[in-house]
């Protein structure tokens, strides 16, 4: 996944991407990099208010696990950036 490395503007530190075997198998690499993509710039436009206020205090602080979902043609997707910052997971919700 070269390719990730011209995600601009990030909001926040990613660490190591990683994603699921499934999340792999099911989704083509244009739409795991526009999720990552999405998550990276702050777009949470599919969580519910609460969330998506715990993401962007959490983008602002630096203090938090930061969760998105997209609604993709292939099925739903999560992407999941731990607390620390040390790691970015792709998985589908089923995944979890």
């Amino acid at each position: 996944m070269k390719a990730i490395t011209t995600i601009r503007n990030l909001r926040f530190p990613l660490g190591q991407t990683v994603a699921t075997p499934a999340a792999l198998a099911e989704f083509p690499p244009e739409e795991i990099l526009e999720a990552l993509r999405r998550h990276a710039s702050g777009d949470w436009k599919e969580m519910d208010p609460h969330d998506q206020k715990q993401n962007e205090r959490a983008a602002e602080t630096g203090e938090g696990r930061i969760l998105s979902a997209y609604t993709l043609a292939h099925g739903r997707l999560w992407v999941i950036t731990e607390a620390d910052r040390s790691v970015t997971t792709i998985l589908r919700p089923e995944d979890y």
